[in-house]
């Protein structure tokens, strides 16, 4: 591991459910326009995968009105809102670019199928991972409030001493006579 995968690793996202080349996705892309964000759907079919850690990129191509948009994506990238995996691809490549040069029937891919054992680990898997970040999410918290209290004093418990530290002065005062019930200097 290089020591730039040490402080990669907390902005990596898990998250995203696993995908390779030839898969079918809907990218949930977030487009910001003025003082508005709302979200974009880019469904095509993955045909590249490249890059590794948090420079990890994926490339997206349907066919738009006959005419084919390829669009590049970071995988960790904080502007995808949401992935989803629609269809799984039966490929022999790590890279389609063939398809680019194919139209119609012969630009389809068949379909991989995942029989309910696979599919079940699968999923547990990706719950086990889910999990596992959640908890160093709340560990890293965690660590973070008891650092804060150790370097700063209890602000509320300060503010509440010094009321009553008040409230004291102020039945003092009172009981000699000094200031009226009302809160207004005794007239001598």
């Amino acid at each position: 591991m290089n020591s730039t995968d040490l402080i990669e690793q907390p902005f990596l996202r898990t998250d995203l459910p696993a995908f390779r080349p030839g898969d079918t996705v809907k990218v949930h892309v977030r487009v910001v326009e003025g003082n508005r964000e709302r979200v974009q759907v880019f469904q095509g079919v993955v045909i590249a995968r490249s890059g590794g850690g948090i420079r990890e990129t994926f490339t997206v191509r349907k066919i738009s009105f006959g005419v084919g948009v390829e669009r590049t994506f970071p995988v960790h990238s904080p502007s995808i809102a949401k992935l989803e995996l629609v269809q799984r691809g039966r490929v022999r490549r790590a890279k389609l670019y063939y398809l680019r040069d194919l139209r119609g029937k012969k630009a389809r891919i068949r379909e991989r199928r995942i029989d309910d054992v696979k599919l079940a680990a699968m999923e547990a898997a990706a719950a086990e991972a889910a999990a596992e970040a959640a908890d160093a999410e709340a560990d890293v918290a965690e660590d973070r409030s008891d650092a804060a209290e150790a370097s700063e004093p209890d602000v509320a418990a300060e503010a509440e001493i010094d009321a009553e530290d008040a409230r004291e002065a102020d039945a003092e005062n009172e009981a000699e006579g000094a200031i009226e019930p009302d809160g207004q200097p005794a007239e001598g």
